[in-house]
Order: structure tokens, then C-alpha cells, then sequence
């Protein structure tokens, strides 16, 4: 049987490179670089001959392990095990660590503002695969379109700053609600709807959005975006170097000399505010009888509907809490860019958000940290390797689902039981 296997898998070996070598080599291989005016083709077949390398030898590998995965079949893996045990040990003291780190990163001695700005997107992110595992994760709804409420938070918190002049503090919550009622809206089409035929949908509600976002040029300024967008606050503090006349501004109330990196700080806590808030509130919701009933309709809907849970209500209620928590994102990141335009809600941010709630656990919030600092790290880590940077990220989660089909945490205890421990 080991003779067999071994040349089953130099077969498939070959066979993968010889793919990886049609792909690759016109992509990867035949450079056109400008000289002179004209166009020239640089070869580039060492690259070619080492991606092809790669592919054949992690062919051979995968089909080795895949072997004694199946040797191994019912027999939990040690690591998965291993993490889950320790996790539901140390979970409460881990999380503790975290946040403790998280409260002092900004005033670490490499924390400048290039790692800041990465802190902040990875919140960012994570606080968006916790509102979309409401939906996936809990509800066990395949949503494709997640962007479209990050997008309606955004365009809702600049168009009621620029227009009515309202803080960020009044628009935050204006957000949250607009974003909840095209929840609803998206929620009542796909009542009826399941699997992949929901996933088709809503992927076409997230581009409906963002079509809409680039003609309605009167209201949302089409491509050319909105600019200008208030930056916020602290208590009415502003940011600024030269503040208008009358007004005090964060370091000359406190007496403390400009500097642009306060502005930077204030929203690397306010986003990890907003995130540890969607935390803790989704955590509370799955031990009430509405979260247990998400789960109920993602595990089976006719068992859910024969114990009295009505489906529609349920869904609803999903679709509707999980885009709030989407538009809180969408209206910080306005705030934050203080520019948006519709090229900024492309379905790969909507791809990117579900890759980090399947490969993290569905439903695990901690899986969520753990995938968003797996993904978000690698796209900075190939930031410059433009050209390879997507194909990077694509074979990691081919690896993480090959070797870890159910996500990083595939293993929680059922809700149920923590709320007796809580």
C-alpha cells in the first residue's frame, strides 16, 4: 500500500506541475517591460520553475497527509484538541492578555504610525467578521454582500456630517441603524432562500449598492467620492495644528505639544471600543433565547420550525443586528479616511470578511482574531509583491481549508452550556 501511494502521488505530483507550468508560465514567465518605447518580453522562468516546484512537491505532501488523515479518520486531530483544551482553559486569561496588550500597543517603542495604521485595519476588520459571524457563523447564513452595509454606514455618516455638520457621535448611531433596516430589507427577499441560491442573492445586493453608490452622482458624488468628511472629536476637542478662532483644540487643552500621532491614537481606541463592544454584546446574545435560535435554524430549520421558532423573525433579526454592527464599521472608516468612494466597497472586501469568519471557526469569535491576523498579515507582509500578493492569500486559505476544513477553531462548547458556566 505504501509502494501504491507513493506513486499515486508522484503521478499527481507531476500532474500538478505541469497545470502550475500552463498557468504560470505565460502569467509569471513572459514579462512585458517597457524599453526604449517598445514593448519587450523579459522571461522570467526561474520564478516559473520554482512556483511549479512548489506545487508539484506540496502536491506530493498533501497527498501524504491526506493518506493518514484517512487512516486516522474519527480519531480527533492532537492539535485541534490540544488548542481547544487550552482555549477553554486559559480562554477568560487570554483574553485578558489580549486586550491588555491591545490597551498599551500605542505606546510600545515600535508602534509608529505604519504599524497603528495596520492595527487599525485589523480591528477594523475584526470588528466586521463579528458582525458578519452573527449572520454566518451563528445564523448559519451565507451572505456575499456584507460590504453593501459596510458601504451604507459609510456613505450614511459622511452625507449627515457633510450636510447637517452633526459629530460623529450623533452619526455613529444614525449609521448603525440605516445599515440595520437595508438588513431588513436584504432579510425579507431571502426568507425562502438557502445555501448557495441566498449566496447568489446577496451578492447581487452588495453590487446593487454599489451600483447605485456610483450613479446616484446628485447625493453620493458617483467615482469622484465624498470629501471632506469631519474627523471626530475627543469631547469636542479637535485635532488640528491651528484650530479656528474660539475653539480649543485636544493638545492645547491639555497642554501638550502637536503632534499628528493623537489623532492616529484616539482612533486606534476608539475602533478597538466599538470592536470589544461587538464583542461582548454578541457573546450576550448567544446565551439569550434569540441567539439559540439562530443557531437552532442554522443547524436544521424544519426541527427549528417544529419546536415553535419562527424562521422569518429569526432570520430577520440577524440579517438586521449583524449589518448594524456593519455599518458602525462603515461609519469609522468614513471618519478615518475622511474620504469614501463606491471603489472602496468592492465584493473582495465582502470576500475578504467571510475568509476571515470560515477560515477563523464559524461562530468562534476568537477564530476571528486569529484568521483576520493570519490574512491581514499576509496581504501587509507581500505589500510589496503586488503581483503575487493574491496568490499568496488564495493558496493560504487553499492550505488552512485542506488542513483545516472547519477553521482554525473548529471545536466550541454549545451555548447552551456556557450559559450555565456564565
Amino acid at each position: 500500500m505504501g509502494k501504491d501511494l507513493i506513486q499515486k502521488s508522484l503521478k499527481d505530483s507531476l500532474f500538478t506541475g505541469i497545470i502550475a507550468l500552463a498557468l504560470f508560465g505565460p502569467i509569471v514567465g513572459l514579462r512585458t517591460v517597457a524599453k526604449n518605447e517598445v514593448l519587450v518580453v523579459e522571461p522570467k522562468w526561474f520564478i516559473v520553475l520554482l512556483i511549479v516546484a512548489f506545487c508539484a512537491v506540496g502536491r506530493f505532501f498533501i497527498n501524504i497527509y491526506s493518506y493518514k488523515k484517512e487512516q486516522r479518520r474519527g480519531e480527533p486531530s492532537s492539535l485541534g484538541k490540544a488548542i481547544s483544551n487550552f482555549l477553554d482553559e486559559k480562554g477568560s486569561q487570554i483574553a485578558i492578555a489580549a486586550i491588555a496588550f491591545s490597551i498599551i500597543f500605542p505606546f510600545m517603542p515600535f508602534a509608529d504610525r505604519y504599524w497603528m495604521d495596520i492595527a487599525i485595519m485589523m480591528m477594523t476588520y475584526i470588528m466586521l467578521g463579528w458582525g458578519l459571524n452573527i449572520v454566518i457563523g451563528l445564523a448559519g447564513l451565507l451572505d456575499l454582500g456584507y460590504v453593501a452595509f459596510y458601504a451604507v454606514g459609510a456613505y450614511s455618516y459622511a452625507l449627515f456630517a457633510i450636510h447637517f455638520g452633526w459629530s460623529f457621535w450623533i452619526c455613529l448611531p444614525i449609521a448603525g441603524v440605516f445599515a440595520g433596516m437595508f438588513g431588513i430589507l436584504l432579510g425579507f427577499p431571502v426568507l425562502r432562500l438557502r445555501g448557495d441560491y441566498l449566496a447568489i442573492v446577496t451578492l447581487a445586493f452588495g453590487e446593487m449598492i454599489r451600483i447605485l453608490l456610483l450613479n446616484w452622482y446628485e447625493l453620493t458624488k458617483g467615482p469622484d467620492g465624498l470629501t471632506g468628511i469631519p474627523r471626530p472629536s475627543f469631547f469636542g476637542l479637535p485635532f488640528k495644528r491651528y484650530p479656528d478662532e474660539g475653539v480649543e483644540t485636544f493638545h492645547t487643552f491639555f497642554g501638550l505639544e502637536y503632534d499628528p500621532m493623537q489623532r492616529i491614537i484616539f482612533l486606534y481606541y476608539l475602533i478597538l471600543i466599538l470592536a470589544l463592544i461587538t464583542n461582548a454584546f454578541t457573546i450576550k446574545i448567544r446565551r439569550l433565547p434569540v441567539g439559540r435560535a439562530w443557531e437552532a435554524l442554522r443547524e436544521d430549520e424544519i426541527a427549528c420550525k417544529s419546536l415553535g421558532v419562527n424562521p422569518r423573525n429569526t432570520k430577520l433579526t440577524a440579517f438586521a443586528i449583524g449589518a448594524m454592527f456593519g455599518g458602525f464599521a462603515g461609519s469609522f472608516f468614513a471618519t478615518r479616511q475622511a474620504f469614501i468612494s463606491p471603489e472602496s466597497f468592492t465584493f473582495i472586501e465582502s470576500a475578504i470578511i467571510v475568509a476571515i469568519v470560515v477560515l477563523g471557526g464559524m461562530g468562534s469569535q476568537t477564530g476571528v482574531v486569529l484568521s483576520t491576523i493570519f490574512l491581514i498579515g499576509l496581504i501587509e507582509v507581500f505589500r510589496d509583491f503586488e503581483s503575487y500578493r493574491m496568490v499568496a492569500f488564495g493558496g493560504a486559505m487553499v492550505l488552512i481549508m485542506i488542513f483545516r476544513p472547519r477553521g482554525i477553531l473548529a471545536k466550541r462548547k454549545p451555548t447552551i452550556i456556557m450559559g450555565k458556566q456564565g
